[in-house]
């Protein structure tokens, strides 16, 4: 018998050792919530046994004479269920920081399942959410920045299924978050193939380094199927060794591209305005050197075959002579019209009224036998300011240019229209020859280039036309071309008539 006792007081005490060894603050409590135990621990931060045992737990945690509301306090539930329960409760110390407590309760049953007492044990867990909170906001910071970034940014697993896409990616792809997060893959914005050669890159050391691909151009498809030309930079995201995740930071090559296309379009009409001035200068010395001996051949040419008898052997060959001197004339007209020296003599007039003069001011007008002439003139007031004798010139030498297309046999249609909001006043020139070839249309503009036979032409109609239109502010270019025709159209500023006028 005292063999019995002994063995339970040593199983008590045992069990007294184990719970006074918890490292954690640990009580006992009664179903009625009075403080029947605490372990060494509790009492180090408490306070004495005197001050705790038989107190109640809310007498002793909150310094109230009231229990906790039902809601709150765990106890409830855990005598009613028999079930361990945890709450996280924040206090705050003396100097007023907060201070965040995991209270495990945990109930102790009888031999036939009542709960005899409960032990609640109290874990410090301020560092814990310090650092939680500071974890919170370090990622809801980062989420912020990636989100806010100007340049989009999408995140997919190793398997290729998108798991993020910032403001930007979704603007640029034309997705918003739920339509691709878990349901679409990254080879599916990408040409068939392109995703799978860009892992490949990324996986190439010696491109960019392990993981890394520098800035790449390629090419995306958005939404609508449309493809995107952008640059991009990605990275693979390791877990020690393992590939799990891969980003990629894309940025919009759309309006840079425009603008090197513009820059590029204005580098070339540069040299080509160099090309032609120079051309001008030239042509300029050329045609006044050339002018003055050949008024005196002319002359005397004229001279000798009005002196000539009508039988004369001589007469023949002289009218040949005189010919091939009078084309020469010609070609030195046109040199001195492409190298104009002075500037425009402006007026103001109605574009219409330029197409009836230079189509009158044709010497030859049986060109014109075989030619349906098509006028399709706007009814509206379409005044310009500029040379109206330099544009009539422009408009003969179009003319003449398409006749010579339909081998002087087809429709030439002028039509005149106006676009108010740009201020601009347009001029169709189209005919129904053979059109021009893609090789010849980067050429055109330039001068001496013609595809006419020798002797037929001088290649100087349309780059004196070129000069003539920029001069007066306005533009000239091939609308459109091919077997069926082709289509010039010259733009010109609309003149809008100002109080001051």
């Amino acid at each position: 018998m005292d063999s019995e006792k002994d063995d339970i007081t040593q199983e008590k005490e045992w069990r007294i050792r184990v719970f006074d060894s918890l490292s954690f603050p640990t009580l006992i409590l009664s179903p009625d919530k009075e403080i029947v135990n605490a372990n060494h621990v509790f009492f180090e931060k408490v306070g004495s046994s005197e001050a705790v045992i038989g107190r109640k737990c809310f007498e002793v945690f909150y310094q109230s004479k009231d229990p906790c509301p039902v809601d709150r306090c765990p106890l409830t539930r855990v005598l009613e269920d028999k079930q361990a329960r945890t709450i996280l409760i924040k206090t705050f110390q003396e100097d007023g920081r907060e201070r965040w407590e995991d209270r495990v309760f945990s109930p102790i049953l009888d031999d036939e399942g009542h709960v005899l007492y409960i032990m609640e044990s109290i874990r410090d867990v301020t560092r814990l959410r310090v650092l939680e909170k500071e974890l919170r906001e370090t990622k809801e910071f980062f989420e912020g920045v990636l989100l806010s970034s100007a340049s989009a940014i999408v995140a997919a697993k190793r398997t290729g299924e998108i798991l993020f896409m910032n403001r930007a990616a979704q603007d640029l792809f034309g997705y918003r978050m739920e339509q691709v997060q878990g349901k679409k893959s990254v080879e599916q914005v990408y040409p068939s193939g392109k995703a799978r050669e860009i892992m490949r890159m990324l996986q190439d050391e010696s491109i960019g380094g392990r993981g890394k691909l520098p800035p790449t151009k390629i090419v995306i498809i958005n939404a609508d199927g449309q493809d995107i030309p952008v640059e991009m930079t990605a990275a693979i995201i390791y877990e020690g060794d393992e590939e799990v995740a891969t980003m990629g930071i894309y940025n919009d090559l759309r309006e840079r591209l425009a603008v090197e296309k513009k820059l590029k379009e204005a580098q070339v009409q540069l040299a080509h305005s160099e090309k032609m001035a120079s051309l001008g200068q030239l042509a300029a010395g050329v045609a006044h050197e050339l002018n003055n001996p050949l008024t005196g051949i002319l002359l005397y040419l004229n001279l000798v075959l009005e002196r000539l008898e009508e039988g004369s052997d001589y007469r023949e060959d002289l009218e040949y002579v005189l010919e091939d001197a009078n084309r020469c004339k010609n070609i030195i007209k046109d040199l001195l019209a492409y190298s104009r020296q002075a500037a425009p003599q402006k007026e103001i007039f109605q574009v219409n009224s330029l197409v009836e003069q230079g189509l009158g001011l044709i010497r030859d007008q049986k060109l014109f036998i075989n030619i349906d002439v098509v006028k399709e003139m706007s009814d509206e007031m379409m005044l310009i300011h500029a040379d109206k004798n330099q544009l009539s010139q422009v408009i003969i030498n179009m003319a003449i240019n398409a006749i010579d297309a339909m081998d002087r046999k087809g429709v030439l249609t002028f039509r005149t229209y106006r676009d108010k909001p740009s201020r601009k006043v347009f001029i169709k020139i189209s005919d129904t020859g053979c059109g021009i070839s893609e090789d010849h249309l980067t050429k055109i503009f330039d001068p001496f280039f013609t595809t006419k036979e020798p002797g037929k032409g001088t290649g100087l109609g349309l780059s004196t036309s070129y000069g003539i239109v920029k001069e007066n502010g306005g533009e000239i270019h091939v609308k459109d071309t091919g077997p069926h025709g082709t289509t010039f159209l010259l733009e010109l500023p609309l003149y809008v008539p100002t109080d001051a006028d």
